[in-house]
C-alpha cells in the first residue's frame, strides 16, 4: 500500500495529512515544530501500518529542519510542491475560497497522488553543495547590509561632512571608513596636512600614490559648513555606521575567503570556472543555484523557468499574450543576469545577440534577460554532460546554425 502524506508547514507547526492511494483520507495530524512533533508524525505512520519507504511525502519547502528528519527516517519519496501550483489548486475542493491548513495538506497530499509525473524526485545535495549555498545566503545578506548602512552613512555625511565622499572611490572600502573614524569632522580634515594625509593613506594600503595629492585638495576645497550642534550630533551617528560597516565588510571578505575554499573543492567547480566573467562570487553562486541533482531539472526550460528569464505565455483562442514571469527565484534571477551584463564585454557572441535584441526590448533589463536566458541554456548543456564552456566551439556550432540548410 502507498500512503501520500501532505505536509502544510509553518513556522511553530505543521498541519499533516495522510492519503491512501485510491484517495481515501486516513488521518489527518497537526504536530509541533519540535523533536516530539517530528517523532508523532513517524509514530503515526507505523499506526497506519505503513514502512517509510512505502509513503510519498509532499511540502511546499526544502528548507526546513523537518526535511532533515524525514532524510533520516528513511522517507525517500520526498517531493517539493511549488507554492504557486499549491495556491493555483485551492479550488479542487473549495470554490468558496475558504482556507484551512489541515485541508491545504489534503490537497498537497492529493496534488502528489494525481499529478506525481510533474514533480521530479528531491534528492538532498551534498553537504559541499550545501555549505556553499550557505555561504553564498550570508554573502548575499550582508551585501543588502553593507548597502543599507552605506545609503545611511552618505546620507549622514551629505548633512555635514560632504568632504568626506569626495576623498575616496567608495564608502564600503576600508579606508573610507577609516577615515571618518579618525577624522569624524570636517574641523579635523581641515587641521590635516598633506604629509599628514600621506602618511594615512600609506597605513592604510592605499595603491594609488598618483592620487593622493587629489584627493587631499578635494578634502580642503571650500564646502557648505553645517551648524556645530549638527556636526556634533551627526558625527556621532557617523562614526557608529562606520563601525558597523567594517565589521560587515571584513566578515563578507572572511566570507568570500571561505566560499573559495569550498567552492575549489566541488567537483563541478571546473564547469563554472570556465564561463567568461563570473569571478570569485558569481561561479559558486550559480552552482549553488543549479546544485547536484542532474533530475532535477530535466530541460533548460525548467531552468529557465525558475529563474525567471523567460516570459510567461497566455494562450486562448486567437488571443495570446506573453507577460513577464513574477513567480521565480529573485535571488537566481539577480545572479543570472548580473553575470549575462558582464558577458557582453568579454563574449562576442553575447555582445552581438545584446546589440541584436536591444532595439526591440522595452528597457537595459529586458534585453539582459534575454541574454541570461540564452546563457542558462548553455549552462544546463554544460551541466548536464559535465564539460567546460568552449567559447571557439561555441561559436563554430553558431556559425554552423547560421548556414543555409542548417
Amino acid at each position: 500500500m502507498k500512503v501520500y502524506i501532505g505536509i502544510d508547514w509553518s513556522e511553530k507547526k505543521h498541519d499533516i495529512c495522510y492519503v491512501h492511494e485510491n484517495g481515501e483520507v486516513l488521518r489527518y495530524l497537526k504536530i509541533s515544530h519540535d523533536v516530539e512533533g517530528f517523532l508523532e508524525l513517524d509514530r503515526a505512520r507505523q499506526e497506519l501500518g505503513v514502512a517509510s519507504s512505502d509513503c510519498l511525502v509532499a511540502l511546499e519547502t526544502a528548507h526546513n529542519l523537518l526535511i532533515d528528519f524525514l532524510c533520516n527516517q528513511n522517507y525517500g519519496a520526498l517531493y517539493i510542491i511549488p507554492p504557486n501550483a499549491v495556491k493555483s489548486a485551492q479550488g479542487r475542493y473549495r470554490q468558496s475560497g475558504a482556507k484551512d491548513d489541515s485541508q491545504d495538506a489534503r490537497l498537497i497530499a492529493d496534488i502528489l497522488r494525481t499529478d506525481r509525473g510533474r514533480f521530479p524526485l528531491w534528492r538532498p545535495d551534498s553537504a559541499l553543495t550545501r555549505q556553499i549555498r550557505a555561504k553564498i545566503s550570508l554573502i548575499l545578506f550582508l551585501t543588502q547590509g553593507i548597502i543599507r548602512h552605506s545609503n545611511r552613512l552618505r546620507a549622514v555625511l551629505l548633512r555635514y561632512y560632504p568632504a568626506a565622499l569626495q576623498i575616496f572611490s567608495s564608502l564600503d572600502t576600508l579606508i573610507s571608513q577609516a577615515f571618518i573614524q579618525a577624522f569624524p569632522t570636517p574641523q579635523d580634515a581641515q587641521k590635516l596636512t598633506f604629509e599628514d594625509f600621506k602618511l594615512f593613506a600609506q597605513q592604510h594600503h592605499h595603491t594609488h600614490p598618483k592620487n593622493w595629492a587629489r584627493c587631499y585638495n578635494q578634502l580642503q576645497a571650500h564646502y557648505p559648513s553645517a551648524d556645530p550642534d549638527v556636526v556634533t550630533a551627526y558625527s556621532q551617528e557617523a562614526v557608529i555606521l562606520t563601525e558597523i560597516l567594517n565589521k560587515l565588510v571584513r566578515t563578507k571578505q572572511q566570507a568570500l575567503h571561505d566560499l573559495q575554499i569550498l567552492y575549489r573543492q566541488h567537483p563541478d567547480h571546473f564547469i563554472y570556472t570556465s564561463l567568461p566573467a563570473a569571478g570569485v562570487f558569481l561561479e559558486p553562486a550559480l552552482l549553488a543555484k543549479l546544485g547536484d541533482d542532474r533530475q532535477r531539472y530535466l530541460s533548460p526550460a525548467a531552468l529557465q523557468s525558475l529563474a525567471g528569464t523567460c516570459p510567461v505565455t497566455r494562450q486562448s483562442g486567437k488571443s495570446r499574450i506573453v507577460v513577464f514571469r513574477r513567480g521565480c527565484d529573485h535571488e537566481f534571477r539577480q545572479i543570472i543576469q548580473q553575470w549575462a551584463k558582464m558577458t557582453i564585454r568579454v563574449s562576442p557572441w553575447a555582445e552581438a545577440y545584446y546589440r541584436s535584441v536591444r532595439p526591440h526590448c522595452d528597457s537595459e533589463n529586458d534585453a539582459v534577460r534575454r541574454l541570461a536566458n540564452r546563457w542558462l541554456a548553455i549552462i544546463w548543456k554544460l551541466w548536464q554532460d559535465r564539460i567546460p564552456y568552449d567559447q571557439n566551439y561555441h561559436l563554430r556550432q553558431h556559425a554552423l546554425r547560421c548556414l543555409p540548410n542548417h
